[in-house]
Parts: structure tokens; C-alpha cells; sequence
């Protein structure tokens, strides 16, 4: 008596799928959610990248005269065709240990370029701070935003951001000042810049004042701070007695010199910079306040969780709110430790979610394209990210990592599907064959392959490949060959 198919059954073929997650098989790729327009009068993105190049350009001509100028970077990556290549140029033996510039490499900056070394280290510490430069260690090497520095105005603008975001590190507080003083003003001035940004206009200094004082004192109240037990003699003058009209005038001069406001007679007003950057601040406040399913104080392994039964759309909303509630590379640490548990669903939720993070997500899934079970992953994040039709990105990995790729998106069906939907699964393979399939799925030695075959031989309806998947399934368990 014979079987009802062929022994070497072909299967239907369709094209495969950048899957990150099971639900998606039975989904559309999600349309983006139009972006928020910026308040009447905003410059356009070119015009406002055009700002940002010029208050960047003496951190951009650093950092790319010791990119064409010091050594390559040693660490390969992977091009389309999956062969290996050098990663570009790296600041490798030209800093002095946590990516400070070595006196010799200063030395030789400024004659190359024409200014003293001291300029020299002002615009690499900027550079540092805008993602020009990315220390890695005790090495620096030239960002992506560098990379994209002339043809992604977003790039750009991502950067100057950064910076805007640092101004406190780029010129620190006066000298000989409480450091808590300087903590509670650099906490006050969101709110001074948003007042500023609502005023669309000049404001008085003095009125500023007034403001920042209210709001340090908040800040006071909020922490509650009363002194207990006896008080040494004689008391120091507390923080509530410093004039804060000094640092107000520090950190006015320093936004000024990120080009985020301009300081004078007496008056502060926002660039056009400055104004697009504090609305895109106080808009992620507000989508922050928005988040659709109640997800935003959840740690991420639980917020993937809560997201699973979500449309994509719904999904990448909830993604949206969760991360403009914290600082991007905290975000993205916590997305990629959920990525490394056991849970294969939420290991491609957190990529759907990193994918909604976007460009300043790319050096830490880099970093961890070398991890077996999230390289195929990172690879697929990668390649869209370079520009790839997410239809072809699966192009990028080799045979064994789509495979491995199957079985941990098998797994979360498994886990988290219906039967139909593993059986649908099976045709995503990009093995011909059933025979071939089940072999290479045995050669790439994922931790869950027994699971993943015995819950398809279970789902599936055809007696005789069941019975096929099913010695498979033993086969690896016994460790036969």
C-alpha cells in the first residue's frame, strides 16, 4: 500500500517572508501612521537640516578627515551576498581611551585642518555627542550618522538632536556650585524651553527666571527634602538660598551655543531649530500619554507580551508610546534582552519594535548580529534598514539561518498559534522538499526543534508526512544521524 503523496513531495512555494512574528503570516504589512505636522512656520526638514549641517560642520569636518585619515576598522560585516567585508574607518589607535583624542592625533588634526588642537578636541567631544563618532571601548570609529551625513537630512537632524539633548555635557555647569544645584536646573529647563517654544517669540530674561525658580522648587517639594535629627553648627547656606540668576545665564549661553536659542538684549527666543526640536519633545509627551493598550510602564519582555494579540497596527502604536516614554538606548538594551529569552513571539516582537525605533537602534543590533539566535534577526533589521524591499531582505541570509529562522518562528506558532497557521507556516520554507527540510531543519540544531516537529506532525492533516515529521521529531530527540 502507498502513501497518497510522493515520498519527495514538493511544496508549494511562496515567497518568504521577513516574519519577526507569527501573527504577521496572516497580516498585511502595516501602513505608517502619518507623522504629526509641525506648528505653522516651521521650516521644512531640508531647510532645518541645512541649520543643524551648519551648527554641526566643524564636528562633521573632524570627524571625517579622521575617517579618511586613521586606520581601518578590523571588524567585518556582512554585504548582500553574505560574504565579508571591512566595516569602514575607524578611529583605531587615534584615541587615548574612551575615545579622547591622543595629543599626537590632536596635533596632527589641527595642522591638517588648520586650527589648534584645542579646537580640534572641542568639535571631536561634539562629534562624540552627536553620533558623528561612536566609541566602542577604548575606540572610536565613524557613526552611521557620519555615513549618512550628506544625502539623510533625518540623519542630520537626528544628530543635532543628540546634541540639543547633551548641551549640559557639551558646556558644563559654573564652577564652584552645588552639583545638585546644577541637577535641578538642568531638570527645571524642559519646561523653561517649552514656554519658550510656546510663546513663539522673545521672552524677557527676568521672566524666565521667575519660571525656572517655580520650578526648582517643585522639584524640591516633590523629593520632600527635610532635614532629620540634630544639624551640625553652623549650617551650611542651603540650596534654597543660591541666586539661581547664574545658572540661568549659563544655561541660556550654553543652549545658544547648540544653536537652540539666541540670548540677547535681554531677551531669549528659539531658533527655528530649537522650536522644531522642543514641539518634538512635547510630542512625544504626548504620544507617551496615549498609549493605546496600557502597556507604557510595563518593562518590554511584558510589553511585547501585552502587544502579541494586537493587530500591526495597533501594535506598532503601542510600540510608539512605550519607547517615546524612555531614552532610546535604555529602550532599545531592554528590547534586546527580551529579544535573548526563551520566548520566540517576543523575541520577533522586539525587532517589529526595534524597526519602529529605526536608525538609532542600527550599532546595537549590529553588535548583536554574531548571537546564533538573533542573527537572522538582526540580518533582516539590517538589510531593510540599508534599503532593502522588506519582501527581498530574506535574501541576505544564508540557507542555515533562514532555516533557523523557520523553526523560531515555528515555535512561536506553536506556542502562541493554531494549528492552521503552523501548517500555513510549512510553505514559507525555502526548502523544496519535505525530506529536505526536515534534514537541514535537524543540521542547524535549534533548541526547539523537537517541539516545533511533533506540533506539526500533530496539526498537520496528511497522515503520511505527519508520520514523517514524526520520525524526524524522534530522531533528533534520540540524537540519530
Amino acid at each position: 500500500m502507498t502513501s497518497r503523496i510522493p515520498r519527495d513531495s514538493r511544496l508549494r512555494l511562496v515567497r518568504p517572508r521577513t516574519l519577526a512574528a507569527a501573527p504577521r503570516a496572516m497580516t498585511q504589512r502595516p501602513a505608517r501612521r502619518p507623522a504629526p505636522r509641525p506648528p505653522e512656520g516651521t521650516p521644512a526638514p531640508a531647510e532645518l537640516a541645512r541649520m543643524a549641517r551648519a551648527v554641526l560642520a566643524g564636528a562633521a569636518r573632524v570627524a571625517h578627515w579622521a575617517d579618511a585619515t586613521l586606520g581601518p576598522a578590523p571588524g567585518p560585516r556582512r554585504d548582500r551576498d553574505g560574504t565579508a567585508s571591512d566595516s569602514g574607518s575607524a578611529q583605531n589607535g587615534g584615541s587615548g581611551g574612551k575615545g579622547t583624542l591622543s595629543d599626537a592625533i590632536a596635533q596632527q588634526a589641527a595642522t591638517s585642518l588648520s586650527l589648534t588642537p584645542d579646537q580640534v578636541r572641542a568639535d571631536w567631544d561634539i562629534a562624540r555627542l552627536a553620533g558623528l563618532i561612536e566609541v566602542h571601548g577604548d575606540t572610536a570609529r565613524p557613526g552611521w550618522r557620519l555615513r549618512a551625513w550628506n544625502r539623510d537630512d533625518s540623519a542630520v537632524l537626528r544628530g543635532w538632536v543628540a546634541f540639543f539633548d547633551a548641551w549640559s555635557i557639551a558646556h558644563p555647569g559654573p564652577d564652584g556650585h552645588e552639583p545638585s544645584t546644577v541637577a535641578e536646573v538642568v531638570s527645571a529647563m524642559p519646561q523653561v524651553l517649552s514656554f519658550l517654544q510656546l510663546s513663539a517669540g522673545p521672552v524677557p530674561v527676568p521672566q524666565l527666571l521667575d519660571l525656572l525658580e517655580q520650578r526648582v522648587t517643585e522639584l524640591r517639594t516633590e523629593r520632600c527634602e527635610i532635614p532629620y535629627g540634630p544639624q551640625p553648627e553652623p549650617m551650611e547656606s542651603p540650596a534654597e538660598d543660591i541666586p539661581l540668576a547664574p545658572f540661568l545665564d549659563w544655561a541660556l549661553h550654553a543652549l545658544a551655543a547648540v544653536g537652540a536659542l539666541t540670548c540677547a538684549d535681554g531677551q531669549a527666543t528659539l531658533t527655528p531649530l530649537g522650536s522644531w526640536a522642543v514641539w518634538v519633545k512635547l510630542e512625544q509627551i504626548c504620544v507617551a500619554a496615549q498609549s493605546p493598550a496600557g502597556n507604557i510602564e510595563q518593562g518590554a519582555e511584558d510589553m511585547l507580551r501585552g502587544c502579541a494579540q494586537l493587530r500591526p497596527n495597533a501594535a506598532r502604536a503601542e510600540y510608539r508610546a512605550w519607547l517615546a516614554a524612555r531614552p532610546v538606548g535604555s529602550a532599545v538594551t531592554e528590547l534586546l534582552a527580551a529579544a535573548r529569552g526563551e520566548d520566540a513571539l517576543s523575541r520577533g516582537l522586539a525587532f517589529e519594535a526595534l524597526r519602529v525605533v529605526g536608525a538609532p537602534a542600527e550599532p546595537d543590533v549590529r553588535a548583536v548580529a554574531d548571537e546564533t539566535p538573533l542573527r537572522p534577526y538582526a540580518l533582516l533589521w539590517l538589510a531593510e534598514h540599508d534599503g532593502h524591499d522588506p519582501e527581498d531582505a530574506h535574501l541576505v541570509l544564508t540557507r542555515e539561518e533562514a532555516t533557523w529562522l523557520w523553526v523560531d518562528t515555528a515555535a512561536a506558532v506553536a506556542d502562541h498559534g493554531e494549528a492552521p497557521l503552523l501548517v500555513r507556516h510549512l510553505e514559507s520554507a525555502v526548502q523544496p522538499t519535505v525530506p529536505a527540510l526536515l534534514a537541514e531543519v535537524r543540521a542547524v540544531g535549534h533548541p526547539r526543534t523537537v517541539q516545533v516537529l511533533v506540533a506539526l506532525a500533530a496539526a498537520h492533516p496528511d497522515p503520511a508526512l505527519a508520520k514523517a515529521v514524526r520520525r524526524a521529531a524522534f530522531q533528533v530527540h534520540t540524537g540519530e544521524h
